[in-house]
């Protein structure tokens, strides 16, 4: 008997259990039960946030004012610029000068524009950033992977390379294109910014293949692969962070630079850099202060364009330790 009542006890726990675990699946969906209100945090503005909030807000003005002075200065005619009112914005605006600095402003004694210095440091940047990150990343899966006898003394010269001024290296490097004949052309300064290049790509490529996991490389190596096979199969495809990191930062030092290009790349091949140059310090005729802030602001668009467009993989290389080390 105390059996029978024991086993009914079982049965009525069961059907409970079952009966509370078909409700609570009901619940579960049923759409028209309302989640529980989410509480959302009030900002409080305390001193701290106030000040941080202040010193970005100062910070973004110090480095948005002169563009803004640069913008409404390139679209005035110089009627209103004569006036003296920097920061006010213009009553007839006019994209003259962007033409004028586009295709006839003076660079000396030739009125081109700033034209063939665009096409000039187009044609310098493709071939010095491809030739300078393509050896680079070479050389930085050779120092991180296979570590020829050497390599530790092949580095420390890259590395000396990287840290010494480019004006002490001007007058030999002179002197040893002359000898070549690629002195004043393009392949002589696209030779030189690939060789002024190669010592900091090799250091990105080198610390972001360190920080790959060893085991991929030796499974490659067990299955056969040689250096070429694994750098082109499974590195090269790996490594499209820190290939973004450098092109970023190739473009934009090979597109600002000056100095190399005014040296070794000859008349018939100047970069934008060195023709905006020429254009402000053009001593024929007037001087357009309109003219030469749209010429600027023309010479910087492909630096900006391409840290707006690509700026969300910049910060994904650096994040995936591309610039560690």
């Amino acid at each position: 008997m105390g059996q029978v009542i024991k086993l009914e006890k079982e049965a009525a726990a069961a059907r409970a259990a079952a009966a509370a675990a078909a409700a609570h699946h009901a619940a579960a969906n049923d759409s028209t039960i309302a989640p529980p209100p989410v509480r959302r945090r009030k900002l409080a503005w305390t001193p701290a946030r106030v000040g941080v909030y202040g010193f970005l807000i100062v910070a973004a003005l110090f480095f948005l004012l002169p563009l803004y002075v640069m913008l409404i200065t390139s679209v005035k005619p110089m009627e209103e610029i004569r006036l003296g009112t920097l920061f006010a914005l213009p009553v007839k605006a006019t994209l003259e000068p962007w033409l004028q600095a586009w295709s006839s402003a003076c660079t000396g004694l030739e009125c081109g524009g700033i034209r063939s210095g665009f096409w000039n440091s187009v044609a310098i940047v493709v071939p010095s950033t491809i030739l300078s990150i393509a050896i680079g990343a070479v050389n930085g899966y050779a120092l991180s992977f296979w570590r020829p006898r050497g390599a530790g003394v092949l580095f420390a010269i890259l590395m000396m390379g990287a840290f010494i001024p480019v004006q002490v290296m001007v007058y030999p490097l002179v002197r040893v294109l002359a000898s070549v004949n690629l002195f004043s052309s393009l392949p002589g300064i696209v030779l030189i910014h690939t060789i002024f290049g190669m010592p900091v790509m090799t250091l990105l490529f080198r610390n972001y293949y360190a920080g790959l996991p060893m085991e991929l490389f030796k499974a490659a190596r067990i299955d056969g692969g040689g250096f070429w096979r694994i750098f082109l199969q499974l590195m090269l495809p790996m490594s499209t962070p820190v290939i973004v990191v450098a092109v970023i930062m190739q473009v934009t030092g090979i597109w600002n630079d000056f100095l190399l290009g005014l040296v070794f790349a000859g008349s018939e091949h100047l970069p934008m850099t060195v023709q905006l140059n020429n254009i402000i310090n053009t001593t024929t005729g007037e001087r357009l202060y309109n003219v030469n802030m749209a010429a600027t602001i023309l010479t910087s668009l492909v630096p900006l364009a391409l840290y707006f467009i690509s700026g969300r993989w910049f910060v994904r290389g650096i994040a995936s330790g591309a610039v560690k080390g």
